[in-house]
């Protein structure tokens, strides 16, 4: 036993670990800075220019020009990537993990596979979170504690499959047609829920697809069923939480300050708006809850 925790201790000592992530995952920029993470931005395209994420756009700039404008997005592009694994390298890591929404959504898991699989330099493990915004982004999040607590590359990547039934979000959507404009519905249900002011409550299923957790009829009935959803996930469970908003700012304090009611000692790590990438798929009105149990 004591052979095997000294050899553990030196292995961390020789992990230097990069934490790779993509825009999607929607990890606030002070917690990028503070842990020296790497962002791959995904793009989002209209017909005069393609623009990159969080840099030259932003999801008001997206909400400004709906309903006459809906843009797509796309994955970063292999020469992106290839730049950020080479200022990884400058940096002197010798190992990454890339952390990446769900490959059910996007490409971007498939992509940075690819171009890690050739690479020579660098010990690495791209995860395919099968989630979006911040049920991606905590295991980024979760994978600096770790390092922070001394755990080796090794003891982490074997221990994040295992946390994939651990984070959750929860989106209240307060319009279907982007989601259908996306791709991600049909027209058939987009039109149903909007004459009969359906409410859907999304999250990803284990596979790392849009589902439908709950619908009700009225905002304010939608809104009490994602706090009741939520509430119901962590239980008695110790969480980390955040909440998201899409040009909704005041109803996601009101959120806050009912599940703080709830559960006044729930440590809620962040508020903030979705990236811009998330905004064209899912449209303004947007309330999202993530949790992650630790």
């Amino acid at each position: 036993m004591g052979d095997k925790m000294a050899e553990m201790e030196k292995e961390s000592h020789l992990d230097k670990i990069a934490i790779l992530i993509d825009s999607g995952c929607d990890v606030p920029q002070d917690i990028i800075e503070k842990y020296n993470m790497k962002v791959l931005r995904l793009h989002v395209i209209y017909n005069e220019k393609e623009y990159t994420d969080g840099l030259d756009i932003t999801a008001d700039m997206v909400y400004e020009r709906f309903p006459a404008e809906i843009p797509t997005t796309s994955t970063p592009g292999i020469g992106e990537i290839t730049d950020v694994i080479k200022e990884i390298k400058r940096e002197g890591y010798n190992k990454v993990i890339a952390v990446c929404i769900s490959s059910g959504l996007s490409g971007t898991y498939n992509a940075v596979r690819f171009v890690l699989s050739e690479e020579d330099e660098l010990e690495s493990f791209v995860f395919d979170t099968k989630n979006i915004s911040m049920g991606s982004g905590f295991f980024a999040i979760w994978i600096a504690y770790q390092i922070e607590k001394g755990k080796t590359f090794r003891e982490i990547t074997e221990e994040l499959p295992s946390k994939i039934k651990d984070s959750k979000v929860f989106f209240y959507m307060d319009n279907l047609d982007y989601l259908r404009k996306g791709g991600r519905i049909g027209l058939l249900t987009a039109l149903a829920g909007n004459i009969l002011n359906i409410k859907p409550i999304i999250s990803c299923n284990e596979q790392g697809a849009y589902y439908t957790v709950a619908k009700e009829r009225g905002s304010k009935k939608a809104m009490n069923k994602l706090l009741d959803v939520v509430m119901q996930e962590i239980g008695s469970n110790q969480v980390l939480a955040a909440i998201m908003n899409g040009a909704a700012v005041e109803k996601a304090t009101q959120v806050k300050e009912r599940l703080l009611d709830k559960i006044p000692a729930l440590n809620i790590l962040f508020e903030k708006q979705v990236m811009a990438s998330l905004a064209v798929h899912t449209g303004p009105g947007l309330i999202g809850i993530g949790i992650m149990v630790i």
